[in-house]
């Protein structure tokens, strides 16, 4: 699935997430559901610990309620939640 505006804008406390690519070696794998999101991390509840992963620094896949899988650049969704969802972003493809 492509990436569009609307998904960045797009809650993504609850959702399951797993960082695939990371320039910090220890984030890579890390897998597990967001419970909370600042404007420069995400928190990931992975297995019994929660990790704090700085978003600009990593690629996420997200699993939505259907199934589906999208990944998303950490650098995308820098920002506060709820300006994130005020924010237009113009398409690029």
């Amino acid at each position: 699935m492509r990436v569009t505006p609307a998904f960045l804008q797009h809650e993504f406390i609850g959702l399951n997430a797993k960082i695939v690519r990371s320039t910090h070696t220890g984030y890579v794998g890390i897998t597990g559901k967001v419970i909370d999101e600042t404007r420069n991390t995400l928190v990931i509840r992975h297995k019994t610990k929660d990790k704090v992963i700085v978003k600009n620094t990593a690629v996420f896949h997200f699993t939505l309620s259907d199934g589906t899988i999208v990944e998303v650049e950490g650098n995308a969704i820098v920002g506060r939640p709820e300006d994130r969802l005020k924010k237009r972003r113009r398409r690029r493809w």
